[in-house]
């Protein structure tokens, strides 16, 4: 009986883990800055933000992470403090990560940015995307910087996972650049203070695995 002209088929090679970063914005700031275009003001937590932040701290603890990067404003550093004092890895700050300049907004809230500047604070993100923000970071400089920050941090960790402290804009732009969607479309989603974003990395497309998790509220201890 002659041999088989079939090949044996060739081993699938197992997919490589994913890269997954967990985008963690800071916690509730002081209330004179709350609801206000806080930017670039170095602004302290409150009394109920320091506690989101202990509560965050317990719903990381235990977990692995090959590294902490974080903002180095006063915000995201008092958020991140109670979870370095549970053993987690040292932080590398990079300043790169730190909140968007909002140039003449900053400081105002909502319904000041739209009397004196006669624009609908709703609109932020278009506004930014558009360069429309008097003396502010232009959509094009706020994404340079946070995409080299993001991919620095992508080829550090190849199959690994790695936490990012840092604010609401620029985790909105880290979400715009993986998901390839325009800023504007990432009002869409929530990311309220204190919240976890787990973004998974694959070799043919990126996951949200989780979004806006809020752990001092909906962690079941």
């Amino acid at each position: 009986m002659g041999k088989s002209s079939k090949k044996n088929p060739r081993p699938k090679r197992p997919l490589p883990p994913p890269t997954r970063l967990l985008l963690i914005r800071h916690a509730e700031i002081e209330p004179r800055y709350q609801r206000a275009f806080g930017g670039r003001i170095d602004m302290n937590l409150s009394a109920r933000g320091r506690a989101q932040a202990r509560t965050l701290a317990d719903f990381l603890h235990g977990k692995k992470f090959a590294a902490i990067y974080a903002s180095p404003m006063k915000r995201v550093q008092q958020t991140l403090a109670p979870f370095l004092k549970n053993g987690a890895p040292a932080q590398t700050i990079l300043p790169d990560l730190q909140e968007i300049d909002f140039g003449d907004w900053s400081g105002y809230n909502w319904n000041e940015v739209r009397e004196k500047f006669g624009v609908h604070p709703y609109d932020w993100l278009d506004e930014i995307e558009l360069g429309a923000v008097p003396n502010g970071e232009n959509g094009v400089q706020f994404r340079t910087r946070v995409e080299a920050c993001l991919f620095e941090i992508i080829q550090r960790h190849p199959g690994e996972t790695a936490a990012i402290f840092s604010h609401g804009g620029v985790i909105r732009m880290m979400l715009a650049i993986l998901l390839d969607l325009p800023l504007p479309k990432t009002n869409s989603f929530e990311i309220e203070y204190t919240s976890v974003t787990q973004v998974a990395l694959h070799p043919h497309l990126n996951e949200i695995e989780l979004l806006n998790f809020t752990p001092w509220r909906d962690w079941v201890r």
